[in-house]
C-alpha cells in the first residue's frame, strides 16, 4: 500500500480524488489537509461521505507529513503548491500538483497569466507535465507531476494527432470551448451565482485565460516549433463537463474516414481516449463522472477545415481522475486501476 495525503481538502478536486482513491486497491489516504477547516470532520463539509470516509481534516506540518506518506496530491488554488512542494520533494515525497504552479516553464508567461512569480527554476525543471497519452515514460520517474488543466487536456488530446502527423496548418487553430460551473471551484462567486448563470451562456477571459500558454507550450513541443492558438472559453449552466470544438485548416483533401483511422491508430494503446465513428459526435453527458476523453471528427471538404469535437468531465479527466491515472503510471500499476468504470448516464 502507498500512503497518500491530499492538501486542499475542501475543494471539488479533493473530494473527487477521495471518490477514486476510496476503493483503490493499492492506496490508503492517511491525511486530508485544509488550513481553513482543520479539526473539522470531512463529512461536515461533504455530507455525502458520512459513515463512508471518517477523516478529520488537519493543518499542514511538512516534517510530520513526510514521515507518514509517500505521495501528496495538491488540490489547491494556484500559487500555493510552489511554496510547499520543494520541501516535500527534498524529503523524498512525490507530489502530484492539480494547480498550475508547475505546468509552465517560462517565468514571464507565468507572471503574465497567473500574476505571480514562477516557482524556483530548480523545481520547474524537475516537474513532468502529466498528459499520459504523450508523456507516459517521463511520468514513470516523476517526483513532481504537473497535472494538466481541464481545457488543455480536452483541447490537446483533440489536436495532437493532427499536429504530429502534419495533417493541418498549425497557424490556423481556433478553439471554441465550454465548461460547466464546477470549473470555477467551490468558492462563492457572482459569476456562477444561480441567478447570473441559470438560462445564461457567456464567454469569459478572452485572450487572457491562463490555459492559453499551457495549450501553446504542449502543442509547440509536439510540433517542434512555436505555435499560437485562438482560444475562447465559455461557461454554460451545467455542473460538469468540457466540450472543446476546434477548427483548423487541413493541408490536403482528407476524408473524415482517413482522419478517424489516423486518430484511432494514434490512441489505440490509450484506454481513456475513445474516437467516435464517422458521423457520430460526443456529448459531455457521455463522459460524465468518468476519466474518458471522447473525440469526434469531421473533414469539411467544402471549406477545407477539420472540425474536432473533444469532451471530458472537467473534474475527472480534467483534474482528479487524470491525477489518479498519473499516480498509477508513477507506481507501475495498471493505468486504469481505480478508474475503470462506466460514465454516469443519464
Amino acid at each position: 500500500m502507498v500512503n497518500v495525503a491530499i492538501i486542499g481538502g475542501t475543494g471539488y478536486g479533493a473530494v473527487e480524488l477521495l471518490r477514486f482513491l476510496h476503493n483503490h486497491p493499492y492506496v490508503q489516504v492517511k491525511k486530508v489537509i485544509s488550513h481553513s477547516n482543520s479539526g473539522t470532520e470531512l463529512a461536515e463539509v461533504y455530507p455525502h461521505v458520512v459513515e463512508i470516509i471518517d477523516i478529520k481534516m488537519a493543518e499542514l506540518n511538512v516534517d510530520a507529513l513526510a514521515q507518514e506518506v509517500e505521495l501528496v496530491f495538491f488540490a489547491t488554488p494556484s500559487n500555493v503548491s510552489k511554496n510547499v512542494i520543494p520541501a516535500l520533494v527534498d524529503k523524498g515525497v512525490r507530489c502530484i500538483d492539480l494547480s498550475g504552479d508547475f505546468r509552465l516553464r517560462d517565468g514571464e508567461k507565468y507572471q503574465t497569466y497567473y500574476g505571480e512569480e514562477i516557482a524556483s527554476q530548480e523545481y520547474i525543471e524537475k516537474a513532468v507535465y502529466g498528459l499520459p497519452e504523450v508523456n507516459k515514460e517521463a511520468i514513470k520517474q516523476a517526483s513532481i507531476l504537473a497535472n494538466p488543466g481541464c481545457y488543455p487536456t480536452a483541447t490537446t488530446l483533440g489536436l495532437i494527432p493532427a499536429i504530429e502527423k502534419e495533417l493541418v496548418d498549425r497557424s490556423s487553430i481556433i478553439i471554441d470551448a465550454k465548461t460547466g460551473v464546477s470549473g470555477a471551484g467551490r468558492s462563492l462567486s457572482l459569476n456562477v451565482h444561480f441567478s447570473e448563470m441559470n438560462e445564461n451562456f457567456k464567454a469569459y477571459k478572452i485572450g487572457v485565460h491562463k490555459h492559453i500558454p499551457e495549450i501553446e507550450q504542449l502543442l509547440s513541443e509536439r510540433a517542434n516549433e512555436g505555435m499560437q492558438v485562438i482560444f475562447t472559453p465559455h461557461i454554460v449552466p451545467m455542473t460538469r463537463g468540457i466540450m472543446s470544438t476546434i477548427y483548423v485548416d487541413m493541408k490536403d483533401n482528407y476524408s473524415t474516414k482517413q482522419l478517424i483511422d489516423t486518430y484511432q491508430t494514434y490512441y489505440q494503446d490509450h484506454p481513456f481516449v475513445r474516437v467516435r465513428k464517422e458521423g457520430v459526435f460526443p456529448s459531455t453527458k457521455e463522459v460524465y463522472g468518468s476519466n474518458y476523453c471522447d473525440i469526434g471528427l469531421y473533414a469539411d471538404e467544402r471549406t477545407g477545415k477539420l472540425i474536432i469535437v473533444s469532451v471530458i468531465d472537467n473534474l475527472v479527466k480534467g483534474a482528479s481522475g487524470q491525477a489518479v491515472q498519473n499516480m498509477n503510471i508513477m507506481y507501475g500499476w495498471e493505468e486504469t486501476t481505480g478508474l475503470d468504470q462506466l460514465p454516469i448516464y443519464p
